[in-house]
């Protein structure tokens, strides 16, 4: 019987999901990559699903019979892609499981901060009723603002579609262009990265993490924003310069920004972000919901099956088709 490793190890709760949608014929079986239990199930298994923690030259090694690396999630840079393509091991994301998920989070993002809704939170509990005037504690709406999304994938067509109900103007970068006929449809135009960054009110980063995205947001990008624009990332921190964003949040070169990814994960006590008052963070957890873990589990068991009947896989990382 097919062994599909499943990893890390996720509460009982989730488990419960994937055993009740694991399809017949396949035997479920457990053990974080690095750890004795996997070295122990490790040469049996034929199939991979779950989050990548560092996957390397060594895991590939340690499954040799391995036919298929399915994520339960859209990024992948946690993933060697060279150790993959030399132990012939195609890579696949989650084929969009989160990315209602994640669009969702990203409007939360922007309406926390645009409507400094953990300022008034905290001003609120402490017994601080309307501190300041309204001329001082500004907040603003996102209807006829300019949204730039940097990145059209799943994610960034879904954050486009929810923009159209706050009565957002949507533009968008992408190395990958859509026809006129798919942009019409979607309600975007396209534009050139640096005309995004400036006539955009909200930049939105929805990219995978690359050697051609890392640091994709540093000094000269943040310095052809508006003064009043907002910086949204929910893909990856690296994506952006932390020290450059640092310095434009408190020289006032930007207004505000929402992160729900750092650099480094989990971020240092005393990390710079947590004492400016234009920033919102969230832990990382824009794409893992409750709604979302059937959709997870289902894509990656029906790509499992595909791959077992013969034919390829669907969503291959870039690199690996």
């Amino acid at each position: 019987m097919p062994k599909v490793l499943l990893a890390p190890k996720q509460p009982d709760a989730i488990l419960d999901i994937a055993r009740a949608l694991t399809p017949p014929g396949f035997e479920l079986v457990f053990g974080d990559p690095g750890t004795p239990e996997f070295y122990q199930v490790a040469p049996e298994i034929e199939y991979f699903l779950g989050f990548a923690r560092r996957m390397g030259g060594e895991f590939f090694r340690s499954a040799p019979k391995l036919r298929l690396v399915q994520l339960t999630s859209a990024g992948y840079d946690q993933v060697d892609i060279e150790a993959a393509r030399k132990a012939k091991v195609p890579v696949s994301n989650n084929g969009g499981a989160n990315a209602i998920a994640v669009a969702e989070h990203t409007f939360a993002l922007m309406l926390a901060v645009l409507k400094r809704i953990v300022y008034h939170h905290n001003n609120v509990v402490a017994g601080k009723w309307r501190i300041g005037d309204f001329g001082q504690a500004r907040v603003y709406e996102l209807s006829r603002k300019t949204l730039g999304i940097v990145g059209l994938g799943n994610i960034g067509k879904k954050v486009a579609r929810r923009a159209a109900a706050f009565d957002m103007d949507v533009q968008y970068y992408d190395i990958r262009r859509l026809t006129e006929d798919q942009e019409d449809a979607l309600g975007v135009r396209f534009v050139l990265f640096t005309e995004l960054l400036r006539t955009s009110d909200v930049v939105s980063l929805h990219v995978p993490l690359d050697d051609s995205t890392r640091g994709m947001i540093s000094t000269r990008e943040l310095s052809l924003m508006k003064r009043t624009a907002v910086l949204i990332n929910t893909c990856r921190g690296p994506v952006v310069d932390e020290d450059a964003l640092y310095k434009a949040l408190t020289t006032e070169q930007i207004a505000g920004a929402g992160l729900d990814v750092m650099v480094e994960e989990p971020s240092a006590q005393n990390h710079p972000f947590f004492s400016l008052p234009n920033v919102t963070l969230t832990p990382h957890s824009a794409g893992p919901t409750w709604d979302n873990w059937v959709a997870r589990f289902r894509n990656g068991f029906d790509n499992i099956q595909r791959v077992a009947g013969g034919a390829r896989p669907l969503w291959v990382i870039p690199g690996l088709e």
